[in-house]
């Protein structure tokens, strides 16, 4: 009997064998001749996971991301702007608002856009009273920031709902100051910087979410640290030194 009809009685026989003993694994040995076995345990692939690119833990940050993140988010942001030192005694607290657009890198990193206003009104004298100024001022932003969300893994479910973040860039600040029974205005522009921090509270299946953020903004207008003086050359004692913050609630749209 041939070699080629012995294997195929064997494999007939040991066929219901292996299917009956189920992860169980056969040797046939045959002198003169090799075969194969196979053994279910056997399943470890080293190539099955491998990427040439990506490793494990940024596949698995991507896929996250693409899952449950967020990729621009859009929105109105009120509340109010008030001032330190000098122009805080020089200006009142007023109502701020803007819009803002935020571009997501991953799930803790995005860039944002946003613009801010407000008017406030002002009121300057001479220490004896004897002259004195009525005004408004205007102060208005377009900035750059970035934002970085904490990571809330290690903290009760009920605070990692907030989202805390920290967020901090530059901006180019305008202030327009008109003062009363005096015609025209003066319109002045320095470089700022921000820094701040805020809490997000997703609605709607996180489609949307309510926040707050707090912001101080250093701003060098060129007469920031210069005392104000009326053009009777009669000195005011003022210097509107100082910078800005603001409080600020945010309502915005994820997409």
């Amino acid at each position: 009997m041939s070699k080629i009809m012995l294997i195929s009685i064997a494999l007939a026989f040991l066929g219901p064998i292996y299917a009956a003993h189920g992860q169980e694994s056969y040797h046939l040995d045959i002198p003169g001749l090799r075969v194969a076995q196979f053994d279910a345990d056997d399943t470890y692939d080293p190539f099955a996971d491998y990427s040439e690119f990506d490793e494990a833990q940024e596949e698995e940050a991507d896929i996250n991301f693409f899952r449950h993140g967020r990729f621009v988010t859009i929105g109105f942001i009120g509340g109010t702007r008030n001032f330190t030192q000098g122009q805080g005694q020089l200006y009142t607290p007023a109502p701020a608002f803007g819009l803002f657009l935020s571009y997501f890198f991953d799930l803790r990193f995005a860039m944002q856009f946003s613009y801010n206003t407000s008017s406030h009104s002002f009121h300057v004298a001479t220490p004896s009273g004897d002259k004195s100024a009525n005004g408004s001022v205007s102060f208005s932003d377009f900035s750059l920031d970035f934002k970085y969300y904490m990571n809330t893994q290690n903290v009760t479910k009920g605070l990692a709902a907030f989202n805390p973040y920290i967020i901090g860039g530059f901006g180019q600040f305008t202030r327009t100051t008109s003062v009363e029974n005096v015609p025209g205005f003066s319109k002045e522009g320095a470089m700022g910087f921000d820094l701040g921090a805020g809490i997000e509270l997703p609605m709607a299946h996180n489609k949307m979410f309510f926040g707050a953020q707090g912001m101080f903004q250093l701003i060098n207008f060129p007469d920031k640290n210069t005392e104000i003086v009326f053009d009777t050359r009669q000195k005011t004692g003022k210097v509107p030194n100082g910078d800005s913050f603001t409080i600020l609630g945010i309502l915005g749209v994820n997409f």
